[in-house]
């Protein structure tokens, strides 16, 4: 069957719709930060640029690290964007334009975020560099996707829903890293369970004018333990990452620059270098 017009859009130039990119411009190693500026403090580092394009808050540049051809993202904030980029970035690599059909081959990606992030537990200081092991995500984007058949992740799962039996509307969804990309690119770091949530203030437990329907959402967050596994940090985008990464066949790993401590009521005097850390960690460890 063939892709319908207005469920793949391509522009008059040949390229995806909110992307701007056309199919050989994305690199088989994608790196994303939601930043549109940090896409540049990423290719920086690069040996050599080929190509940078810009649409909205998607910002891409492709180029080589040594011998590895590498592309940065911007995704800008939110599962709702990455709704799109992960859509796309597949559409990129296994849709056939032309003919507008699934290529019979398909590739799969490995696509690792750096983003920055709040820490819930004391022992996890501004300045460290994280790797979420899972995402768990409070957003409602996995409510429009049949999950993945295979689910290893289900009993943890279950234990994190009774855990926040209290939130009635809301039906969270767990999905892992990468083995390969955790156990390389992630490599030593601390790792955790890291809560995506669907907005920055209330849906991370900050309290500025508008009252907060969970008051006590960071104790709740930070006091789920499961053996080895505990809720570690919050952010927006990691969960849909590893989530539509899982659906579509994709490797996803989530690194996370801690910028504050959401237990201590701290934010970073040097955020810039906390996620400049990030970068070149991940960049050497390509």
């Amino acid at each position: 069957m063939k892709i319908a017009q207005s469920d793949l859009i391509i522009n008059p130039d040949g390229s995806i719709y909110h992307l701007n990119l056309l199919p050989g411009d994305v690199a088989e190693t994608v790196i994303t930060v939601g930043d549109p500026d940090r896409v540049s403090q990423v290719s920086k580092h690069f040996d050599t640029i080929e190509l940078k394009k810009g649409k909205r808050e998607f910002i891409t540049h492709t180029g080589f690290v040594g011998k590895k051809r590498v592309t940065v993202l911007s995704t800008g904030i939110g599962t709702d964007n990455i709704d799109i980029v992960l859509n796309e970035l597949d559409a990129l690599v296994n849709i056939d334009f032309n003919a507008r059909q699934i290529k019979q081959e398909l590739t799969s990606l490995n696509i690792v975020r750096i983003g920055t992030s709040g820490s819930v537990q004391p022992d996890i200081p501004m300045g460290t560099i994280l790797a979420s092991a899972y995402g768990l995500g409070m957003d409602a984007l996995m409510n429009y996707y049949l999950p993945p058949e295979l689910n290893s992740n289900a009993a943890l799962l279950e234990e994190i829903k009774v855990h926040f039996k209290g939130f009635q509307k809301i039906n969270p969804y767990l999905n892992a890293a990468d083995e390969n990309l955790l156990n390389t690119i992630g490599k030593d770091l601390p790792t955790g369970i890291t809560v995506t949530a669907p907005g920055f203030y209330a849906p991370q437990g900050r309290l500025v004018r508008a009252q907060n329907a969970v008051p006590h959402f960071i104790n709740l967050v930070s006091s789920f333990k499961s053996n080895q596994y505990r809720i570690t940090n919050l952010e927006m985008e990691t969960a849909g990452i590893y989530a539509l990464a899982n659906v579509l066949g994709h490797k996803a790993l989530s690194i996370n620059a801690i910028l504050a401590s959401r237990v201590n009521f701290q934010f970073s005097s040097e955020p810039d270098k906390v996620v400049e850390n990030a970068i070149k960690l991940v960049l050497e460890r390509l």
